[in-house]
């Protein structure tokens, strides 16, 4: 890989992964700007609710670029009992992001303009959905710990899956619009038998080295748009044996919605109970809460 950072191309709504052969290790960078604004856009989110559901965006998508297959997709969802944030989902397919965030309005404009992610869930916990091909889907679940969404995600793995993983996530917002980017690096199993699964220490060597070099990324390296994707991996890793760049799926806002997709849905239902959901004109209303459409559906 060569150095690129004299690149001054945009470079955003990206995937890109990489692997660090000579210290066992796998990473993914993001960087979303106007995909970010799409998602965004559907409901008219504060402040405080936008910051968070971005970065769940970013996470959701830094994670899900682990998956392989087109059919493989992960479900990112923080739920708490009573509090601020209700509901927090986000999820990934082959580049397709979407995310929608369900709070109390009146609570949180109590609050200040940056409230912790303890003063939003309180109670509540973080579940992960990963669905590969074959219709392979496993779940982990953890409690929402730590000062961000990206901690929780870090917890998962490490309590889960126990795979050392380091995540860092930066957004911003200006004149041009949010822009939001993430970096996950892991550590691989050794997969030999009879051995300890390298993963399983967290004191590794290789990985000790791996988390200080990833763990110097800055805010502004992740979200400087002149500065391209595999640049940042060379800032961090140039004194590497070998660094191999995986291109990722070019990210798109993915809500799945359509009006044959609910009319196949409500098709499971009873007569019965299909006019009950009729309005007086006689269509059943559906509302995506993703991208905050309507459909009247005359079944």
């Amino acid at each position: 890989m060569t150095d690129t950072t004299d690149m001054t191309e945009t470079f955003a709504d990206t995937l890109m992964g990489f692997t660090l052969p000579g210290r066992s290790a796998r990473g993914r960078i993001v960087r979303m700007d106007s995909v970010l604004e799409q998602v965004l856009s559907a409901h008219d989110y504060p402040a405080p609710i936008t910051h968070l559901l971005g970065e769940a965006l970013v996470l959701g998508t830094l994670m899900g670029g682990l998956l392989k297959g087109d059919a493989a997709q992960l479900t990112m969802q923080a739920q708490t009992q009573g509090g601020i944030v209700k509901l927090l989902v986000v999820d990934y397919r082959d580049g397709a992001v979407r995310g929608y965030a369900d709070f109390d309005g009146e609570r949180l404009a109590k609050l200040g303009s940056n409230p912790a992610l303890q003063t939003l869930f309180g109670e509540g916990y973080l579940a992960i959905t990963f669905e590969a091909a074959g219709n392979k889907r496993y779940q982990g679940i953890v409690t929402l710990e730590g000062d961000s969404l990206a901690e929780a995600c870090e917890s998962y793995f490490s309590q889960s899956e126990q795979i050392p993983t380091l995540i860092r996530v930066a957004s911003r917002a200006g004149a041009g619009g949010r822009m939001a980017a993430g970096l996950l690096i892991q550590h691989l199993a050794d997969g030999e038998e009879g051995r300890e699964r390298l993963h399983v220490r967290l004191d590794h060597p290789d990985w000790e080295h791996v988390a200080v070099m990833a763990g110097s990324i800055s805010h502004d390296e992740l979200l400087d748009r002149t500065l391209s994707l595999e640049a940042i991996a060379w800032r961090l890793f140039h004194e590497e044996d070998e660094v191999r760049v995986v291109p990722g799926a070019a990210l798109s806002r993915g809500c799945r919605c359509s009006a044959a997709h609910y009319e196949t849905i409500i098709a499971r239902f009873p007569a019965d109970e299909q006019e009950e959901m009729r309005g007086t004109d006689g269509l059943i209303a559906v509302d995506c809460a993703f991208c905050s459409r309507t459909f009247a559906l005359a079944i």
